[in-house]
Protein backbone atom coordinates (compact mmCIF):
# COMPACT_ATOMS: atom_id res chain seq x y z
CA UNK A 1 0.00 0.00 0.00
CA UNK A 2 1.55 3.37 -0.82
CA UNK A 3 2.23 5.69 1.57
CA UNK A 4 -0.21 8.28 0.50
CA UNK A 5 -3.23 5.48 1.71
CA UNK A 6 -1.36 4.50 5.01
CA UNK A 7 -3.98 4.98 7.11
CA UNK A 8 -6.53 2.58 5.09
CA UNK A 9 -4.38 -0.17 7.25
CA UNK A 10 -5.90 1.39 10.55
CA UNK A 11 -9.18 2.97 9.62
CA UNK A 12 -10.82 6.21 9.90
CA UNK A 13 -12.52 8.10 13.09
CA UNK A 14 -13.85 10.93 14.64
CA UNK A 15 -13.12 12.12 17.68
CA UNK A 16 -15.26 15.02 19.52
CA UNK A 17 -14.05 16.88 22.40
CA UNK A 18 -16.70 17.65 25.14
CA UNK A 19 -14.45 19.82 27.32
CA UNK A 20 -16.87 20.14 30.42
CA UNK A 21 -16.87 18.73 33.91
CA UNK A 22 -18.83 19.11 37.05
CA UNK A 23 -15.12 19.26 39.12
CA UNK A 24 -11.54 19.35 37.85
CA UNK A 25 -9.90 15.74 39.21
CA UNK A 26 -6.14 16.41 40.71
CA UNK A 27 -4.50 13.91 38.13
CA UNK A 28 -6.22 15.00 35.06
CA UNK A 29 -4.31 16.58 32.64
CA UNK A 30 -6.92 16.49 29.70
CA UNK A 31 -8.26 19.73 28.61
CA UNK A 32 -11.56 20.31 30.99
CA UNK A 33 -13.10 22.83 32.35
CA UNK A 34 -15.51 23.38 34.83
CA UNK A 35 -18.56 25.76 33.43
CA UNK A 36 -22.15 25.64 35.20
CA UNK A 37 -23.32 28.10 31.72
CA UNK A 38 -23.16 26.18 28.66
CA UNK A 39 -25.21 27.13 25.20
CA UNK A 40 -26.27 24.52 23.92
CA UNK A 41 -27.09 25.61 20.46
CA UNK A 42 -24.10 27.20 20.30
CA UNK A 43 -21.98 24.29 20.87
CA UNK A 44 -23.79 22.07 18.56
CA UNK A 45 -23.27 24.52 16.09
CA UNK A 46 -19.72 24.54 16.37
CA UNK A 47 -19.53 21.14 16.18
CA UNK A 48 -21.48 20.97 13.02
CA UNK A 49 -19.46 23.60 11.42
CA UNK A 50 -16.37 22.03 12.26
CA UNK A 51 -17.51 19.03 10.72
CA UNK A 52 -18.36 20.03 7.59
CA UNK A 53 -15.04 21.84 7.32
CA UNK A 54 -13.02 18.51 7.84
CA UNK A 55 -15.56 16.28 5.56
CA UNK A 56 -14.62 19.18 2.45
CA UNK A 57 -10.86 17.67 2.85
CA UNK A 58 -11.72 13.44 3.85
CA UNK A 59 -14.90 13.14 1.84
CA UNK A 60 -13.62 10.22 0.15
CA UNK A 61 -13.86 7.60 3.14
CA UNK A 62 -16.13 6.18 5.62
CA UNK A 63 -16.15 6.35 9.43
CA UNK A 64 -15.09 3.20 11.80
CA UNK A 65 -15.50 4.67 14.92
CA UNK A 66 -16.87 7.80 16.56
CA UNK A 67 -15.96 8.73 19.82
CA UNK A 68 -17.37 11.54 22.04
CA UNK A 69 -14.48 11.67 24.88
CA UNK A 70 -13.99 14.83 27.23
CA UNK A 71 -14.24 16.46 30.30
CA UNK A 72 -17.43 14.69 30.84
CA UNK A 73 -19.50 13.82 27.80
CA UNK A 74 -22.09 12.33 29.77
CA UNK A 75 -22.76 15.70 30.94
CA UNK A 76 -23.55 16.27 27.43
CA UNK A 77 -27.74 17.24 25.78
CA UNK A 78 -28.39 13.93 23.90
CA UNK A 79 -29.64 16.24 21.26
CA UNK A 80 -26.39 17.68 20.78
CA UNK A 81 -25.35 13.77 20.43
CA UNK A 82 -27.77 13.41 17.77
CA UNK A 83 -27.38 16.02 15.62
CA UNK A 84 -23.38 15.07 15.70
CA UNK A 85 -23.96 11.36 14.74
CA UNK A 86 -26.60 11.67 12.43
CA UNK A 87 -24.45 14.92 10.82
CA UNK A 88 -21.34 12.29 10.80
CA UNK A 89 -23.56 9.80 8.73
CA UNK A 90 -24.83 12.08 6.22
CA UNK A 91 -21.37 13.55 5.13
CA UNK A 92 -19.50 10.82 5.26
CA UNK A 93 -21.22 7.47 5.64
CA UNK A 94 -20.60 5.06 8.69
CA UNK A 95 -19.50 1.14 8.40
CA UNK A 96 -21.98 -1.25 9.39
CA UNK A 97 -20.25 -2.18 12.46
CA UNK A 98 -19.76 1.51 13.31
CA UNK A 99 -18.54 1.95 17.28
CA UNK A 100 -19.96 4.94 18.57
CA UNK A 101 -18.72 5.87 22.17
CA UNK A 102 -19.33 7.89 25.09
CA UNK A 103 -17.37 8.15 28.24
CA UNK A 104 -19.67 8.73 31.24
CA UNK A 105 -18.88 9.86 34.93
CA UNK A 106 -20.89 7.85 37.70
CA UNK A 107 -22.23 11.10 38.91
CA UNK A 108 -23.64 12.16 35.71
CA UNK A 109 -25.41 8.63 34.97
CA UNK A 110 -29.40 8.50 34.71
CA UNK A 111 -31.05 5.70 33.43
CA UNK A 112 -33.38 7.70 31.19
CA UNK A 113 -30.39 9.70 30.40
CA UNK A 114 -28.48 6.74 29.36
CA UNK A 115 -31.39 5.81 27.04
CA UNK A 116 -31.59 8.99 25.09
CA UNK A 117 -28.12 8.08 24.24
CA UNK A 118 -28.72 5.16 22.75
CA UNK A 119 -31.35 6.50 20.74
CA UNK A 120 -28.82 9.28 19.55
CA UNK A 121 -26.56 6.49 18.04
CA UNK A 122 -24.31 5.63 21.25
CA UNK A 123 -23.38 1.63 21.05
CA UNK A 124 -20.86 1.94 23.41
CA UNK A 125 -19.91 3.08 26.70
CA UNK A 126 -16.73 3.87 28.74
CA UNK A 127 -17.55 4.88 32.63
CA UNK A 128 -14.79 6.33 34.44
CA UNK A 129 -14.65 4.48 37.73
CA UNK A 130 -10.87 4.47 38.82
CA UNK A 131 -11.37 3.12 42.08
CA UNK A 132 -13.92 0.29 43.83
CA UNK A 133 -13.32 1.74 47.54
CA UNK A 134 -14.45 5.40 48.81
CA UNK A 135 -11.44 6.48 50.55
CA UNK A 136 -9.72 6.37 47.00
CA UNK A 137 -12.02 7.79 45.35
CA UNK A 138 -11.63 10.56 47.42
CA UNK A 139 -7.70 10.98 46.95
CA UNK A 140 -8.61 10.77 43.77
CA UNK A 141 -11.12 13.82 43.75
CA UNK A 142 -14.01 11.67 42.56
CA UNK A 143 -17.53 13.07 42.99
CA UNK A 144 -19.39 9.31 42.85
CA UNK A 145 -19.11 6.69 45.89
CA UNK A 146 -18.75 2.86 44.99
CA UNK A 147 -22.29 2.36 45.19
CA UNK A 148 -22.70 4.90 42.65
CA UNK A 149 -20.66 3.63 40.06
CA UNK A 150 -21.72 -0.03 40.06
CA UNK A 151 -25.15 1.17 39.03
CA UNK A 152 -23.52 2.92 36.77
CA UNK A 153 -22.21 0.20 35.68
CA UNK A 154 -25.60 -1.84 35.93
CA UNK A 155 -27.18 0.81 34.44
CA UNK A 156 -24.81 0.41 30.94
CA UNK A 157 -24.87 -3.31 30.46
CA UNK A 158 -28.56 -2.60 30.41
CA UNK A 159 -28.74 0.22 27.93
CA UNK A 160 -25.77 -0.44 25.68
CA UNK A 161 -24.44 -3.88 23.92
CA UNK A 162 -21.20 -2.69 24.83
CA UNK A 163 -19.69 -1.45 28.55
CA UNK A 164 -15.90 -0.72 29.38
CA UNK A 165 -14.81 0.78 32.39
CA UNK A 166 -11.52 2.58 33.60
CA UNK A 167 -9.64 2.04 36.90
CA UNK A 168 -5.96 3.39 38.09
CA UNK A 169 -3.87 1.68 39.73
CA UNK A 170 -0.45 2.22 41.37
CA UNK A 171 -2.47 4.86 43.67
CA UNK A 172 -1.01 6.57 46.93
CA UNK A 173 -0.79 3.26 49.43
CA UNK A 174 -2.29 0.72 47.21
CA UNK A 175 -0.65 -2.79 48.07
CA UNK A 176 -0.63 -5.55 45.38
CA UNK A 177 -3.09 -7.42 47.70
CA UNK A 178 -5.14 -4.41 47.56
CA UNK A 179 -4.99 -4.20 43.99
CA UNK A 180 -5.85 -8.09 43.04
CA UNK A 181 -8.69 -7.63 45.72
CA UNK A 182 -10.50 -4.46 43.48
CA UNK A 183 -9.47 -5.96 40.24
CA UNK A 184 -11.04 -9.60 40.69
CA UNK A 185 -13.97 -7.46 41.84
CA UNK A 186 -14.43 -5.38 39.23
CA UNK A 187 -13.95 -8.61 37.01
CA UNK A 188 -16.65 -10.11 39.06
CA UNK A 189 -19.25 -8.09 36.96
CA UNK A 190 -17.89 -9.65 33.71
CA UNK A 191 -16.92 -7.00 31.68
CA UNK A 192 -16.25 -6.94 27.81
CA UNK A 193 -13.92 -4.37 28.24
CA UNK A 194 -11.41 -2.73 30.81
CA UNK A 195 -9.04 -0.25 30.74
CA UNK A 196 -6.49 -0.29 33.36
CA UNK A 197 -4.22 2.80 33.86
CA UNK A 198 -1.66 3.43 35.86
CA UNK A 199 -1.60 6.35 37.98
CA UNK A 200 0.94 8.87 36.07
CA UNK A 201 2.30 11.85 37.88
CA UNK A 202 1.27 14.81 35.07
CA UNK A 203 3.56 18.17 35.66
CA UNK A 204 0.27 20.67 35.43
CA UNK A 205 -2.19 18.83 37.73
CA UNK A 206 -2.77 19.40 41.48
CA UNK A 207 -1.28 15.81 42.16
CA UNK A 208 2.25 17.33 39.98
CA UNK A 209 2.73 20.03 42.29
CA UNK A 210 2.64 18.15 45.16
CA UNK A 211 4.68 15.71 43.99
CA UNK A 212 7.29 18.84 43.41
CA UNK A 213 6.75 19.96 46.68
CA UNK A 214 7.25 16.20 47.93
CA UNK A 215 3.94 15.72 49.54
CA UNK A 216 2.39 13.20 47.44
CA UNK A 217 3.41 10.31 49.48
CA UNK A 218 2.57 6.54 49.04
CA UNK A 219 3.40 6.21 45.72
CA UNK A 220 4.91 2.99 44.57
CA UNK A 221 8.43 2.17 44.13
CA UNK A 222 8.79 1.23 40.34
CA UNK A 223 9.76 -2.51 41.07
CA UNK A 224 6.34 -2.75 42.97
CA UNK A 225 4.75 -1.04 40.35
CA UNK A 226 6.29 -3.13 37.28
CA UNK A 227 4.49 -6.30 40.11
CA UNK A 228 1.47 -4.29 39.39
CA UNK A 229 1.32 -4.52 35.85
CA UNK A 230 2.02 -8.09 35.31
CA UNK A 231 -0.17 -9.29 37.77
CA UNK A 232 -2.95 -7.26 35.97
CA UNK A 233 -2.00 -8.98 32.62
CA UNK A 234 -1.84 -12.11 34.77
CA UNK A 235 -5.28 -12.03 36.28
CA UNK A 236 -7.06 -10.29 33.03
CA UNK A 237 -5.89 -13.10 31.17
CA UNK A 238 -6.88 -15.61 33.53
CA UNK A 239 -10.69 -14.48 33.36
CA UNK A 240 -10.88 -13.95 29.51
CA UNK A 241 -10.24 -10.49 29.05
CA UNK A 242 -6.98 -10.60 27.22
CA UNK A 243 -4.38 -7.28 27.12
CA UNK A 244 -4.61 -5.81 23.39
CA UNK A 245 -2.83 -2.61 24.25
CA UNK A 246 -1.14 -1.83 27.40
CA UNK A 247 -3.58 -0.61 29.14
CA UNK A 248 -6.38 -2.24 27.89
CA UNK A 249 -8.00 -5.41 28.07
CA UNK A 250 -11.14 -7.43 26.39
CA UNK A 251 -13.07 -10.62 25.50
CA UNK A 252 -12.66 -11.55 21.77
CA UNK A 253 -14.33 -9.20 19.32
CA UNK A 254 -14.58 -6.94 22.05
CA UNK A 255 -11.76 -4.41 21.71
CA UNK A 256 -12.44 -1.07 20.98
CA UNK A 257 -12.30 -0.09 17.07
CA UNK A 258 -11.49 3.91 18.53
CA UNK A 259 -8.42 2.49 20.47
CA UNK A 260 -6.99 0.62 17.87
CA UNK A 261 -7.29 3.44 15.01
CA UNK A 262 -5.66 5.27 17.10
CA UNK A 263 -2.61 3.04 18.37
CA UNK A 264 -2.50 1.49 14.82
CA UNK A 265 -2.09 5.15 13.35
CA UNK A 266 -5.17 5.48 11.60
CA UNK A 267 -6.47 8.89 10.65
CA UNK A 268 -8.57 10.39 12.65
CA UNK A 269 -10.33 13.98 12.73
CA UNK A 270 -10.52 15.57 16.14
CA UNK A 271 -12.96 18.47 17.06
CA UNK A 272 -13.45 20.53 20.08
CA UNK A 273 -12.14 22.57 22.10
CA UNK A 274 -7.54 21.57 22.62
CA UNK A 275 -8.93 18.13 19.99
CA UNK A 276 -6.37 16.73 18.20
CA UNK A 277 -6.00 14.24 15.04
CA UNK A 278 -4.08 13.35 11.98
CA UNK A 279 -5.28 13.73 8.60
CA UNK A 280 -4.31 12.43 5.20
CA UNK A 281 -5.30 14.18 1.87
CA UNK A 282 -4.20 15.34 -1.16
CA UNK A 283 -0.99 17.65 0.13
CA UNK A 284 0.14 14.98 2.48
CA UNK A 285 -0.01 14.21 6.13
CA UNK A 286 -0.99 16.50 8.69
CA UNK A 287 -1.34 16.60 12.80
CA UNK A 288 -3.86 18.77 13.62
CA UNK A 289 -4.83 20.99 17.00
CA UNK A 290 -7.52 22.81 18.14
CA UNK A 291 -7.52 25.79 20.40
CA UNK A 292 -7.75 24.50 24.08
CA UNK A 293 -9.64 27.45 25.51
CA UNK A 294 -13.35 26.86 24.93
CA UNK A 295 -14.51 30.12 24.72
CA UNK A 296 -12.01 30.68 21.87
CA UNK A 297 -12.43 27.57 20.72
CA UNK A 298 -16.34 28.32 20.14
CA UNK A 299 -15.88 31.80 18.56
CA UNK A 300 -13.44 30.89 16.10
CA UNK A 301 -15.50 27.88 15.14
CA UNK A 302 -18.32 30.00 14.21
CA UNK A 303 -16.21 32.41 12.54
CA UNK A 304 -13.87 30.53 10.18
CA UNK A 305 -12.08 27.37 12.18
CA UNK A 306 -11.65 25.97 15.60
CA UNK A 307 -8.17 24.62 14.46
CA UNK A 308 -5.62 26.92 15.44
CA UNK A 309 -2.15 24.59 14.33
CA UNK A 310 -1.47 22.46 11.40
CA UNK A 311 1.86 20.99 10.98
CA UNK A 312 3.17 18.64 7.78
CA UNK A 313 4.34 15.10 8.63
CA UNK A 314 7.35 14.01 7.09
CA UNK A 315 7.28 10.43 5.93
CA UNK A 316 10.13 9.47 8.61
CA UNK A 317 8.43 11.46 11.34
CA UNK A 318 4.82 9.07 10.07
CA UNK A 319 7.39 6.10 10.48
CA UNK A 320 8.70 6.84 13.88
CA UNK A 321 5.06 7.69 14.97
CA UNK A 322 3.77 4.44 14.11
CA UNK A 323 6.40 2.78 15.99
CA UNK A 324 5.80 4.90 18.85
CA UNK A 325 2.06 3.79 18.96
CA UNK A 326 2.14 0.43 17.34
CA UNK A 327 4.54 -1.41 19.78
CA UNK A 328 1.94 -0.75 22.75
CA UNK A 329 -0.67 -3.26 20.75
CA UNK A 330 0.08 -6.96 21.45
CA UNK A 331 -0.54 -7.16 17.39
CA UNK A 332 2.78 -5.12 16.83
CA UNK A 333 4.16 -2.98 13.87
CA UNK A 334 4.29 -4.77 9.56
CA UNK A 335 7.91 -4.40 9.13
CA UNK A 336 6.65 -3.87 5.50
CA UNK A 337 4.51 -0.91 6.45
CA UNK A 338 7.49 1.33 8.43
CA UNK A 339 9.71 0.38 5.40
CA UNK A 340 6.74 2.01 3.19
CA UNK A 341 6.45 4.83 5.00
CA UNK A 342 10.42 5.58 6.12
CA UNK A 343 11.69 4.51 3.05
CA UNK A 344 14.52 2.36 4.69
CA UNK A 345 14.57 -0.86 6.75
CA UNK A 346 15.13 -1.32 10.23
CA UNK A 347 18.70 -2.11 11.43
CA UNK A 348 18.88 -5.66 11.75
CA UNK A 349 21.65 -5.77 14.40
CA UNK A 350 19.67 -3.63 16.53
CA UNK A 351 16.72 -5.91 15.81
CA UNK A 352 19.04 -9.26 16.47
CA UNK A 353 20.28 -7.53 19.91
CA UNK A 354 16.80 -6.70 21.28
CA UNK A 355 15.33 -10.12 20.19
CA UNK A 356 18.80 -11.64 21.69
CA UNK A 357 17.62 -9.49 25.01
CA UNK A 358 13.89 -11.04 25.11
CA UNK A 359 12.68 -7.46 24.15
CA UNK A 360 10.37 -8.15 21.15
CA UNK A 361 9.99 -10.99 18.74
CA UNK A 362 9.38 -11.47 14.99
CA UNK A 363 5.96 -13.32 13.91
CA UNK A 364 5.29 -13.43 10.49
CA UNK A 365 6.51 -9.70 9.44
CA UNK A 366 5.56 -8.09 12.60
CA UNK A 367 7.88 -6.74 15.67
CA UNK A 368 6.26 -7.06 18.73
CA UNK A 369 7.26 -6.21 22.20
CA UNK A 370 8.10 -9.10 24.87
CA UNK A 371 6.81 -9.25 28.73
CA UNK A 372 10.19 -7.60 29.49
CA UNK A 373 9.99 -5.13 26.38
CA UNK A 374 6.51 -3.71 27.47
CA UNK A 375 8.23 -3.02 30.83
CA UNK A 376 10.91 -0.74 29.02
CA UNK A 377 8.78 0.60 25.90
CA UNK A 378 10.36 3.90 25.50
CA UNK A 379 14.19 2.90 26.02
CA UNK A 380 13.13 -0.41 23.25
CA UNK A 381 11.52 1.88 20.81
CA UNK A 382 14.44 4.24 20.99
CA UNK A 383 16.84 1.52 20.47
CA UNK A 384 14.78 0.10 17.59
CA UNK A 385 14.75 3.35 15.90
CA UNK A 386 18.77 3.70 15.98
CA UNK A 387 20.43 3.93 12.73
Amino acid sequence: MPACLDWKNAGFGIYIHWPFCQSKCPYCDFNSHVSKNVNNIDWKKAYLSELKRYHSETSDRQVDSIFFGGGTPSLMDPNIVSSIVDQIAKLWGVKNNVEISLEANPSSVEAQKFLDFRDAGVNRVSIGVQALNDTDLKKLGRLHSVDEALEAISIGRKVFNRTSFDLIYARQEQTIKDWKTELKLALSFEPDHLSLYQLTIEPNTAFGKLFKNGKLLGLPEEDVSSELYHITEEICSSNGLLPYEISNYSKPKHQSIHNKIYWNYGDYIGVGPGAHGRITNSDGRFATQNYSNPEKWLICAHENSGENLRTRISKADQAEEMVMMGLRLNSGISKNRYQTLSGKKFNEKNLTNLINDDLVLVDRGYIKATQNGKAVLNSLILNLLLN
